[in-house]
């Protein structure tokens, strides 16, 4: 049992190691900025106050949100180009290549790859005749470069990326005399991977045009992004999801780092489909093709306080710790573990492969996940739009900024029950380091009493 334990932990060592798993990783938080940003607008636009829009309309004018909420276009309606270039920016950085050139390229792959005509109605262009439709040609639609082409932007970014860095380290690249400045070298360089990611390009769309009549971005959404968020927006992907994080870094592997670096894309992808729903007015509801599971549901109800809820933890030790080594932690931990940072419990009590502690590090987001997720689908609870909090942001804070009193509700409702899960378990551990930390006081003691013997023995000599 522990070799195949050891076996299964070194495959999602490497597996998380892996080339394309960290372009991915490390891409997808280049979109934070834009993502932050976005959100803070978005939510100023739509405070979770009763009356807010109202008050606001009455001094300001029923236009008074139109900045805000083109902010927010700018930047979830642009999610895909950014995770494009991110990943192909950051597989050629990993690789010591021109990162700025390999997302580049991936920009223009992305856009060959995606339509270039919208089609229009009476419901977009009250000009046109009802029943009557047209297109629009020459044009980027933002309902593929948003959400809808999240998946297809991993593939771009992912396959520029090793092309380029291939190219280079093969030295299938333009080379210009050293005394070239560098920024026109590189420009040069990326030519021929250029070259090639864009001829590759051309002919993926058009044999999809030709033979499927549709682009490629649209091909992959339907029969990858759609299945594969499906998949993982039911209770069966959810648990899985939970499971695995706390399991995971239980092992000593940070597991949302590895989990969520893969699913993230799909979970936000969930999350601005939500926001679709919402800009049309439309309930959020499975029947409306809305999604229950999204980034905000891991962040900020099933890890705040750090990945497994230790801060229940925390408050279950300040009530009941005698020993001197989980008093020390819980004081250095519980401030951090207010902002959602664990590690310094997580490596300093430690939890990692601490049989103890097992079970309520995964016990407790998996009841987690469970309320959250019945909270929403008996319908308490909306599913979450494009809004997101920094993940720093305190428990209670963040919940009622996403979703106002009842997401606070049930954050409260979840920590209380934490500290309930935690605290016999915080109180086996602690008893057994209290008996420790005594015994070894005790043998202190006596060796103390023993070398002043000795002392005593050896000075009466001396003294005769």
């Amino acid at each position: 049992m522990k070799d195949f334990a050891e076996k299964l932990l070194n495959g999602f060592i490497r597996f998380a190691s892996t080339k394309a798993v960290t372009a991915l990783k490390d891409g997808f938080v280049l979109t934070m900025p834009a993502t932050l940003v976005g959100s803070l607008f978005m939510l100023l636009a739509n405070l979770p106050f009763d009356g807010y829009t109202d008050f606001m309309n009455k001094y300001l004018g029923e236009n008074w949100n139109v900045g805000l909420n083109q902010v927010s276009a700018g930047t979830f309606n642009i999610l895909a180009l950014i995770i494009a270039v991110g990943i192909g920016y950051a597989y050629a950085r990993n690789e010591k290549q021109d990162g700025i050139s390999s997302g580049l390229l991936a920009l223009i792959s992305f856009i060959i790859l995606s339509p270039s005509s919208l089609a229009i109605d009476n419901s977009t262009v009250p000009e046109l005749a009802k029943g009557k439709s047209a297109e629009v040609a020459n044009v980027i639609s933002t309902s593929w470069t948003g959400g809808n082409g999240v998946i297809t932007a991993i593939i771009v970014g992912l396959i520029t990326g090793l092309i380029f860095t291939k190219c280079m380290k093969h030295n299938l690249r333009i080379k210009l005399p050293e005394a070239v400045p560098e920024g026109v070298s590189n420009a040069f360089s990326a030519m021929i991977p250029g070259f090639i990611v864009v001829l590759c390009s051309a002919v993926v769309y058009h044999l999809c045009k030709v033979f499927g009549g549709v682009s490629f971005t649209e091909l992959i959404f339907k029969i990858l992004q759609i299945p594969m968020q499906n998949l993982t927006d039911n209770w069966a992907g959810a648990i899985i999801i939970t499971l695995l994080i706390s399991v995971l870094f239980w092992c000593g592997i940070h597991g949302p780092n590895v989990v969520m670096g893969i699913m993230a894309p799909l979970l936000t992808a969930n999350s601005l489909a939500n926001q679709s729903l919402m800009d049309a007015g439309k309930a959020v509801t499975v029947a409306n093709g809305g999604h229950i599971l999204t980034p905000q549901i891991i962040d900020c109800f099933v890890k705040f306080g750090g990945t497994g809820i230790t801060i229940g933890m925390l408050i279950a030790a300040l009530m009941v710790a005698r020993s001197s080594q989980i008093k020390e932690i819980t004081k250095l931990s519980i401030v951090p573990g207010i902002f959602n940072i664990n590690e310094p419990v997580i490596f300093g009590l430690p939890i990692v492969f601490n049989p103890f502690l097992l079970i309520p590090f995964i016990l407790v987001p998996l009841i987690s996940m469970v309320i959250t997720y019945g909270a929403m689908a008996i319908g308490f609870l909306a599913p979450f739009g494009a809004v997101q909090v920094p993940w720093t942001t305190p428990v209670v804070i963040s919940g009622f900024l996403l979703g106002g009193w009842k997401a606070a509700l049930i954050q409260i409702i979840i920590l209380v029950i934490s500290v309930a899960i935690y605290f016999p378990f915080i109180k086996k551990q602690d008893a057994v380091l209290y008996a420790q930390e005594q015994a070894n006081a005790q043998e202190e003691s006596v060796d103390a009493e023993k070398g002043g013997e000795a002392a005593t023995a050896v000075a009466e000599p001396v003294k005769a």
